[in-house]
């Protein structure tokens, strides 16, 4: 089960007990920030890309969307999302339940600049009726991530 990884992973840095479950689905940004009683733009929703046949994932902010010339300069390739139905084969999580932790070895991360400006952000944590609390610190320090990169506009 993706939440148990997700929760295995996040035993190493001593986080598991920020994770939340619900009764009711946090899979969209919407459903999320109900179930957690925050604003969207509180909600690091994790995206999945292929970059060159590679699966990648960026978090990025809830209320902000990919912006395909950005995507184009900073990866030099157009912007393709993975089909819904191949999520879980390629990152290690199904659709509306992904997030940087307890993915397959091969996914780099990437940290959309958008999360920057929150102290508390909410993502995913492998399930789609699950969250964890994490600071910016927290969330780099988990995701394992590539680098910073800025290719969101606001929706």
């Amino acid at each position: 089960m993706s939440l148990e990884k997700a929760r295995d992973y996040l035993k190493k840095f001593n986080l598991e007990d920020k994770i939340m479950e619900f009764t009711t689905s946090s899979a969209t940004v919407v459903e999320a920030a109900k179930a957690l009683n925050c604003e969207e733009e509180e909600i690091a929703k994790t995206l999945s890309f292929f970059i060159n046949d590679e699966p990648i994932l960026i978090v990025v902010s809830g209320d902000k969307k990919i912006d395909n010339s950005k995507f184009k300069n900073e990866f030099n390739v157009k912007a393709k999302m993975i089909p819904y139905e191949d999520v879980e084969k390629y990152i290690g999580h199904k659709a509306g339940g992904v997030c940087p932790f307890g993915i397959n070895e091969n996914v780099k991360v990437y940290l959309d600049e958008s999360l920057k400006r929150f102290n508390i952000i909410y993502p995913a944590c492998g399930s789609s009726n699950s969250a964890v609390k994490l600071t910016i610190d927290e969330l780099e320090k988990t995701s394992n991530y590539t680098k910073w990169v800025n290719v969101c506009k606001d929706m």
